[in-house]
């Protein structure tokens, strides 16, 4: 009697425990639903570029279920059908066209896309312009100074002189600066260096109007200005004068300064 108490008592846990178990498991066996809409969206992909649309959404990515429909970036579509299927959303654009939701924005979410894009733009331009302003004013500089620098050339060696008619190094450095530019610089060799900012001595990154070195980094003996091509003016010595000459290895700066 008991036992046949306790088998029925089994049987009723039983069967108010498979109705729970089976609604628990019905989401799982439901099917991807599609859901009828009716809405604008913009393919947001890269410019230049396309989405392709597949035939169908369950189906693997591939040659099979390509459609050889594909829309380019900034393509405005209609949208039919949206379906959730394995946590990515479907759109529908016609019977057996298909693409991902993930590539598209809507067309306010475009809008303010394409007006950010359009600021950046228009900031990088300005910041170009404003560079590219700055880099003629430099050019127009340096080539102050590298014609007044070269209108020297052929006139006296005197050691302490600072021109107009006969220069020391660090007198003809001084004197161009100022007068092409009106810009003091110091007088002696070992104080100009510490002006300006250090550069690499080589052709390929010296500019005109650069200030070459020789001797002691930090106190220098000879100075010259360079004027592009290889080339440098200074006053050499008592027997040379102001010349114009080449960048040798033999007689190589050791450092260089750039004031402009």
């Amino acid at each position: 009697m008991k036992f046949k108490s306790l088998l029925v008592k089994v049987l009723m846990a039983l069967a108010l425990v498979a109705p729970v178990a089976a609604s628990a498991q019905a989401p799982a066996a439901q099917a991807a639903t599609v859901k009828a809409v009716n809405k604008q969206v913009v393919v947001n992909y890269v410019s230049g570029y396309s989405v392709k649309a597949w035939k169908n959404y369950k189906v693997k990515l591939g040659a099979a279920n390509d459609t050889g429909i594909s829309f380019k970036h900034g393509t405005t579509l209609t949208v039919v059908g949206e379906v959730k299927y394995k946590k990515q959303t479907w759109y529908k654009i016609a019977d057996n066209e298909w693409i991902l939701a993930s590539y598209t924005l809507s067309p306010k979410a475009w809008a303010k896309k394409a007006a950010a894009a359009k600021k950046a733009a228009a900031k990088a331009a300005k910041k170009a312009a404003a560079a590219k302003k700055v880099s003629k004013s430099k050019q127009t500089k340096q080539n102050k100074v590298v014609a007044l620098a070269k209108a020297q050339v052929g006139k006296p060696y005197v050691w302490g002189a600072t021109g107009p008619y006969s220069f020391d190094c660090s007198g003809l450095t001084s004197y161009v600066y100022s007068r092409a530019l009106g810009k003091y610089i110091t007088r002696t060799t070992y104080t100009q260096v510490h002006q300006g900012k250090t550069v690499a001595v080589s052709t390929a990154t010296l500019k005109k109007g650069d200030l070459l070195f020789w001797g002691s980094k930090s106190s220098p003996y000879h100075v010259g200005i360079y004027v592009g091509g290889g080339k440098f003016v200074h006053a050499a010595t008592p027997s040379q004068g102001v010349i114009k000459q080449s960048l040798s290895y033999y007689f190589w700066p050791s450092t260089a300064k750039r004031l402009i």
